[in-house]
Order: C-alpha cells, then sequence, then structure tokens
C-alpha cells in the first residue's frame, strides 16, 4: 500500500464525531447537523456548471483506506454500487486525484483508458469525466466528481476546470464550517476530524427542466341543488372570472364541450350512486383566440361525497388539467410500439398496453421492479449492461434479444437525468441470426446475448471480478498479490478485515492480515489440514463457507475463538485444481450475502489464487536470480592505505528485479582499480554476462595492463561472446601515494569529484563508445590528480535517471547532494547520495554506487 493508503491517523480529539463511532452515532450528537445536507448544493452547482449529468462527492474513510461514496446527485445509486466504496490506494481516477491531491480533466472514454486501464475495464461507458480534490485545513478529505456525455458539445477544458475549481472552494469552505460546529470541532487541528464518511450514499435530484405546472384547483358540487363552489384556480381552468360566476350547473355546462356534456351528467350520477367520482375527464372551453377559433382543454375530476347539514350531499373534490399526465398516457396506448418508462433507478413505472403484450407481462408485475428481475429472460447481465450504458453515457442504446418464443425484439432506450424511456417493437431475426450469438440492429450501438443464456450474477457484482481481474495482471509478487487483494476485497464489500493464508507442508501459515486485533490470529498459525476450523474446511472441501451473524458461527464451530467481527466468508483459494490457500473477510456488523454477492467473492477467490500461484513462481524465481546476482558482486572491498571505498548496490523494482549492475576495487602493480560497469537488460543473462565483464576486468586489471588495454581487452571479449547485449564501464587507476589516476570510459555517465573546499563537478572525461559495439574500438585516457581530501563518485544511471526527465538534471541533483554532503564518514555520504532512490518504490533501473575518498584520516 503506499503512502497515502497508510496515512497514519493522528488521535482524534475528545467528543469529536466519528472517533470509534459508526455513521448512526455521528448523527445522535446532532441529528440535526447531516454532512450530505452541506455537500448537496455545491454538487449540483458544479454539474450545471459543466454542463454534466452527474455529481459525486467521495470522502475518506474513517480508517483513511477508502473513499466512500457521500452524495450522488443525477445517476442512479444502483449503478455506482460497485464504487460505493473505493481503495485509497486503487488505480481509480477519484484515488489518484486524493492521493495526489490534484484535478483530473478526462474529457472521453479515450483519455480515461490511457489513464486508467483498469477502471475503463470494469466502466467501459462513453462519459467523461472530471475530478477535483477536497481540503479541509489543507488535508486532503474527499474528492468531488462531474460526469459529463462524451458525445455532446464539448466544454472548453479551462472553463471547466474553473468552475470545478470555485465548487471545490465553496465545497471546502461548507466542509470546514460543518466541522467548526460539530462538537470538539472548535480547536483548528480538530477541524479536519469531523469531515469522514462510512454509511450509505445519499441520492440529491438534480433541478427539473423548466416544465409547465399541473393547475389544481377545489370545487364543491352540491348534488341536491346542482350549485357549484370553487376556488381561484377550479373557476380559471373553467375559464370564468370568479364576478361572473353565479355558482349554477348550467353556467358549468356553457363551459364545457358539447361533446361532453354526457359525460358530466354521467359524473352527478356516479356520485350519487357510489359516493365518489376517480378521474372523470371532459373538456372546458378556453378563452378565444386571436383568430377567433375554439379551443378546448382537457380537464379530470375527482371527488368524494359528504353529507352537509341538512342532510345536503357535496362532491367535495379537485378539478385537475389533464394537458399531459393522463392524455399523454393514452396517446402512448395508441402507439403501435411499446412503450416503457424507467425511473433513475432502473425501475418500471409505466408500461403502456403494446409493451404489456409484447413482453408477455402485466404492468402491475412490473411496476416498481427492475425488467430483468421479473422477466427471467432478460436477466442476463448483458442487458441490464445496456441500460447502465444509456444511464452513464447519455446516449441512446439499442439492441436485439430473442424471447422465450423465438421472437425478435428490438429495444431502444432514450436516458435522461432523470430517468429513462424505452421502446420495444417485433422485428425479423437479423441475417445470419443463432441462438446463442448476441446481435445488434443495424445502426444500433451495442449487442445483447440471446435470452437464454442466464448468469447467475448481475452485472454490479461481475464488475468487482473485472476490476479484481485487472489488477492483479499488475501484480508481480506474492506480497504485491496480498496488496491488491486486500485494497480491493474490504472497500468493494464494506468488509474490516481480511486474512491471506497458504499452505506449506500440509499446514497452513499466514500471509497478509488486516485489520485484525494484535496477537488474535497468533493461535492460528501452522495449524494442520485436519483442523476443525472453518478457513480450513473451506479449503479441503473446496465450498465457500458463509456466516451472517456470530451465531452461525458458533452453531457451526462451538469451539472456535470468535474476534470482534459479526459475519465472515471463508474463501478456498484453488488454483488449477490444487489448493493454495483460504481468504477470510469479517465484517463488523451482521451481514446478508445475496446471491450475487457469494458469486463474485467465490469467484474472485478464484482469481486471487491463480494469482497466487503465479507470484509464487516469480518469488522463487526471483530468489535465485538476487542470489545470482549477490554472489557476483563483491562481498567486501580490499583495505587500500589512504583511500576510503564503500559501494552501495539497489535492486530495479520492475520486471525479475536483477540487472547488469556491478562495481569493484581491484589492486594492480601500479595502484588501485576502481571500476563500475553497467550490462543493459534486467534478466538472468544480464546478471551473467555481468559476472564475465567483472572477471575479465579483474584478470586483466591484476595483469598490469593500462587502463586503455583493460577497457579494450574487455571490449573485445564482450563482442566475441556474440551476445545481443552492450555495456558501459568507467574504469579509474588510482596511485595512492600521490593522487594521480588515469581514467577511461566507455559510453558510462561521468564520474562526480567532489574537492577538498566541498566544490563539486562533473568529470567530463574523454570517452569511446559502448563495451560490445565494434570490436576493435579505441578508448581515450584522461589524466586527473586528486588532492587529499577529494571524494570520486562512480554510478550507474539508475541513480540519475527519472522517467520524464533529461539525465543531465539527474546528474545535478547528484552532484549537489554529493556538495552539500557530510564529510565526517564515506559511508553516510554514500547513504545520503542514494537515500532518494531506496525510497522510490517504482525503480524502474537497478543502481550501483561507488564512492572513494582520497587522503581521509
Amino acid at each position: 500500500m503506499d503512502d497515502a493508503a497508510a496515512e497514519p491517523r493522528r488521535e482524534r480529539p475528545a467528543g469529536v464525531p466519528g472517533a470509534g463511532t459508526g455513521p448512526d452515532e455521528r448523527r445522535t450528537v446532532n441529528p440535526a447537523a447531516r454532512i450530505e445536507d452541506v455537500i448537496a448544493e455545491p454538487v449540483v452547482a458544479a454539474v450545471r456548471d459543466i454542463g454534466g449529468y452527474g455529481g459525486l462527492v467521495y470522502l475518506r474513510s474513517p480508517d483513511r483506506r477508502s473513499l466512500v461514496l457521500c452524495v450522488v446527485a443525477g445517476v442512479p445509486r444502483s449503478l455506482l454500487m460497485p464504487w460505493w466504496r473505493v481503495p485509497v490506494g486503487g488505480a481509480l481516477p477519484m484515488s489518484e486525484a486524493y492521493r495526489r491531491s490534484e484535478s483530473l480533466w478526462l474529457p472521453d472514454q479515450r483519455a480515461m483508458m490511457l489513464r486508467f486501464p483498469q477502471f475503463t475495464a470494469a466502466l467501459p461507458y462513453p462519459f467523461g469525466s472530471a475530478f477535483h480534490p477536497v481540503r479541509v485545513d489543507g488535508e486532503p478529505v474527499g474528492v468531488l466528481c462531474v460526469l459529463r456525455s462524451a458525445a455532446r458539445e464539448p466544454v472548453d477544458e479551462r472553463v471547466a476546470r474553473a468552475a470545478l475549481h470555485d465548487a471545490g472552494r465553496d465545497l471546502e469552505a461548507r466542509l470546514t464550517g460543518f466541522a467548526r460546529r460539530m462538537p470538539g470541532g472548535e480547536g483548528a487541528d480538530a477541524v479536519v476530524y469531523g469531515i469522514d464518511y462510512d454509511d450509505q450514499p445519499v441520492s440529491v435530484r438534480l433541478p427539473t427542466p423548466p416544465a409547465r405546472a399541473v393547475a389544481v384547483g377545489m370545487v364543491e358540487w352540491d348534488l341536491d341543488t346542482d350549485r357549484w363552489f370553487g376556488d381561484d384556480d377550479a373557476l380559471s381552468l373553467l375559464g370564468v372570472a370568479r364576478e361572473e360566476f353565479g355558482g349554477t350547473m348550467a353556467e358549468v355546462e356553457e363551459r364545457v364541450c358539447p361533446d361532453d356534456l354526457y359525460e358530466l351528467r354521467a359524473t352527478r350520477r356516479e356520485a350519487a350512486d357510489t359516493g365518489q367520482v376517480r378521474s372523470r375527464h371532459f373538456r372546458v372551453l378556453e378563452e378565444p383566440q386571436d383568430d377567433g377559433r375554439v379551443r378546448y382543454r382537457p380537464v379530470e375530476l375527482w371527488g368524494h361525497v359528504v353529507r352537509a347539514e341538512g342532510a345536503t350531499r357535496l362532491l367535495v373534490g379537485a378539478l385537475v388539467d389533464a394537458a399531459g399526465g393522463i392524455v399523454a398516457a393514452e396517446a402512448a396506448e395508441r402507439l403501435p410500439d411499446g412503450v416503457f418508462s424507467l425511473d433513475q433507478d432502473g425501475r418500471v413505472v409505466y408500461a403502456n398496453r403494446r409493451c404489456q403484450q409484447l413482453l408477455g407481462c402485466e404492468l402491475e408485475r412490473m411496476l416498481g421492479h427492475y425488467p430483468w428481475e421479473v422477466l427471467t429472460w432478460l436477466r442476463d447481465p448483458a442487458y441490464e449492461d445496456r441500460y447502465r450504458a444509456a444511464m452513464l453515457s447519455q446516449e441512446p442504446v439499442s439492441y436485439l434479444v430473442q424471447d422465450p418464443e423465438d421472437i425478435w425484439l428490438g429495444f431502444v432506450l432514450y436516458p435522461g437525468v432523470h430517468g429513462l424511456t424505452g421502446r420495444v417493437f417485433r422485428t425479423s431475426a437479423p441475417v445470419g441470426a443463432e441462438r446463442g450469438r448476441p446481435l445488434a440492429p443495424p445502426g444500433g450501438e451495442s449487442a445483447a446475448p440471446p435470452s437464454d443464456v442466464v448468469a447467475t450474477a448481475r452485472a454490479g457484482a461481475l464488475y468487482h471480478v473485472v476490476q479484481m481481474a485487472s489488477v492483479l495482471t499488475e501484480a508481480v509478487t506474492v506480497r504485491d498479490v496480498c496488496t491488491a487483494v486486500a485494497e480491493q476485497l474490504l472497500p468493494a464489500f464494506g468488509a474490516q478485515e481480511i486474512a491471506l493464508y497458504t499452505i506449506r507442508d500440509d499446514r497452513m501459515y499466514l500471509l497478509w492480515e488486516s485489520g485484525y486485533q494484535e496477537h488474535f490470529l497468533d493461535s492460528f498459525e501452522g495449524v494442520p489440514l485436519n483442523a476443525n476450523l472453518p478457513g480450513v474446511h473451506a479449503l479441503t472441501t473446496r465450498l465457500p463457507l458463509f456466516f451472517e451473524s456470530p451465531e452461525a458461527l458458533v452453531n457451526a464451530y462451538p469451539q472456535l475463538l470468535l474476534d470482534p467481527m459479526s459475519a465472515w466468508a471463508f474463501l478456498p483459494l484453488i488454483a488449477s485444481g490444487h489448493p493454495i490457500g483460504s481468504c477470510i473477510l469479517g465484517w463488523n456488523a451482521p451481514h446478508r450475502f445475496t446471491p450475487e454477492e457469494r458469486t463474485a467473492l467465490t469467484a474472485l477467490g478464484g482469481l486471487t489464487a491463480q494469482a497466487m500461484e503465479r507470484a509464487r513462481l516469480y518469488d522463487a524465481e526471483s530468489a535465485v536470480a538476487r542470489g545470482l546476482q549477490e554472489g557476483l558482486l563483491p562481498r567486501r572491498l580490499p583495505v587500500i592505505d589512504r583511500i576510503l571505498t564503500t559501494g552501495r548496490y539497489l535492486p530495479g523494482t520492475q520486471g525479475m528485479a536483477i540487472g547488469g549492475d556491478w562495481y569493484d576495487v581491484i589492486r594492480t602493480g601500479r595502484g588501485v582499480a576502481l571500476v563500475i560497469g553497467d550490462v543493459e537488460g534486467h534478466s538472468v543473462g544480464a546478471a551473467a554476462v555481468m559476472g564475465q565483464l567483472r572477471s575479465a576486468v579483474q584478470a586483466f586489471a591484476a595483469s598490469g595492463r593500462p587502463p586503455q588495454e583493460v577497457i579494450t581487452h574487455t571490449n573485445r571479449l564482450l563482442t566475441e561472446l556474440e551476445t545481443d547485449l552492450f555495456a558501459t564501464c568507467c574504469y579509474i587507476e588510482l596511485d595512492p601515494s600521490s593522487g594521480r589516476a588515469l581514467a577511461v570510459r566507455a559510453g558510462h555517465p561521468p564520474p562526480l569529484l567532489r574537492h577538498p573546499d566541498g566544490h563539486t563537478e562533473s568529470l567530463e572525461l574523454e570517452g569511446g563508445v559502448l563495451l560490445g559495439v565494434q570490436a576493435e574500438a579505441e578508448y581515450p585516457v584522461t589524466a586527473l590528480t586528486l588532492a587529499p581530501g577529494s571524494v570520486i563518485a562512480l554510478y550507474t544511471d539508475g541513480l540519475v535517471e527519472t522517467p520524464g526527465a533529461e539525465i543531465g538534471t539527474g546528474i545535478e541533483v547528484i552532484r549537489r547532494c554529493l556538495a552539500r554532503g557530510p564529510a565526517d564518514s564515506v559511508d553516510s555520504l554514500a547513504d545520503r547520495l542514494i537515500k532518494t532512490a531506496r525510497r522510490t518504490e517504482d525503480r524502474p533501473d537497478d543502481v550501483a554506487l561507488l564512492l572513494t575518498a582520497y587522503g581521509w584520516r
């Protein structure tokens, strides 16, 4: 886990909400103070100003391991369920914006794919996005995200970034005020501790586009005397002024379309007979238009009968403007195609009769449900995925489905931020259609699998599997795999603890744990495979075990020592049919494992096992390679009068972590030879070539050959080895008695010389080509004289090269570091020079350093 993910948490001041408490306790402190109320308005403003369709705010979790979705606007929560909780150390845009405290602008899917291929693999939809870190008192506490349609008119990036920055500042100011109002937040240092979240996300509805409001008026109709009484809104719907209305039934009939008079009179009979009126429709006359033409407006009458004084029967009800509403539904019923509407969450809120016929399902069965839950032949995750694609891209999506009666149906989805309208129609089978092959209609965006392919897991659960598979492709070592699994599984499923065990000599040994109390797992170390433990049984039976409460676990294993968790999952790790180990997850509250979650966790256990087995083989090979390299490097440097030498070596962190860098100090007949070299590549072959070159240089130097001949003969040897590898080398022969030296350089970075007064320079020695390029290459010699108290540094390019920067910049950094370093110890000076490289986790090249102090006492 990186530094951000492992961020140490200071003690929370007493009384500050969230100190070891859950969200419910926080709200108990001050029920009126809800953090989502503070966040909602800036999110809506950011979506509006950037021209987006959705906005999100993530806040850090109390344990600082995760970012938790706090507020979501314009996007269904269900679509984002796999991303409700994401690891701080994950390769995700929100995580990177938080860790680096930098804004990200990703205008389309291509930009997202280039920066975050793992995220794109799990959410493969065309949309743009922007991410802005949220800080309080200079400390990162969350991330503001805005989603945009990539297909619509692009927005100027500078304008968008400015709008996002303004929204972020507003959000930060509001969060600061919120934290200060919380108990214990009065101190400056206490403010940031009021800002964390560990609850479900809160949905905020974006403003509805401007629309004509529905007019409603209240009426009373005396059924015995036919007197009408209405408020101003009711009279306005009838198109009469109060001062002109006498309140008689005859006046009302004058305002009603002649064709609808029977409907109005039938309304009176219905009310008298049943005591109520339900959605009676008639049209009323509007004010004459400028062209003199008559126009009518549809209205509805609803009400119920009450008994007034003297047993008078009054119909008390509402007169409703029906322009839209039921009229729109009636229009949809007349269409030859099926029409349906889903709310923002994807649940059915309307389906016309034709749609019900085509789908073979009545509206009452579908109402309030996801279509793929009610219609079993739509239960493949791919169909739900089309809904996700429409809502997240905000662009129409079309596809074909073959129903259980082998009838082909076309679906077209038209999304909006408040829901989705769909059209379904019968169509002929596409050319070449075969059951078992997904097809899209002409011009359609995507295809759906045929209806007889039914998956057991919903798309949301499958995305966890896709995300994990993508992450594990980059995990090389066993430690990498353990870190990736912990960072993915804990946030994705809301678990609080994880333990990964492996088999060795028919016993279980702990590889990785997180979240457990100190020493709790000690008693389980090295347990045999016949132990009566759930983790062992899951492995030996190759079946996952799920316990949704402590009672369930105790009933199954009465003698088991329980930790403070309340639900557990024990997953077997099986790779290529062989048991690898077990993964144990724990939740701090009772947890219901849905079928989708069980399926996803089981699949993730399989992915983990495969990655673990691959990593174990890699670690074994790496151990052999490292042993070879360590055997080729000098175990100790010779002690020579008037000079002090020390060497440092750091392997690269990529590939096999083995390279061809070496250094050496060799006694010669004229003094001492200081050597450093670098064979290109990172492999066992590179290390083997390095060993041959080092042996050759030792032999040539010890035989008394001058520096030029040592390098010339070494170059000829490398060309004769017929290897494809080249090498660089710097060779300096120093006379300790006089300080005079002869230097030869073959394509290697220049040495650095620190003078006794601290002034440091880069020695631009004359040089020749790389070793192994030209058999007859010549290498010039440069004469030097070192003053007592001087220090000369030989190094390989891994110390001074960084991605995206010139090597000269890196050399200058090391030169300044050598100049400023203390001159009391050659070892401390060497440690200072490689300090930055040692702390770099992503080191593409290995590093070698040979430091020689001349005339030090």
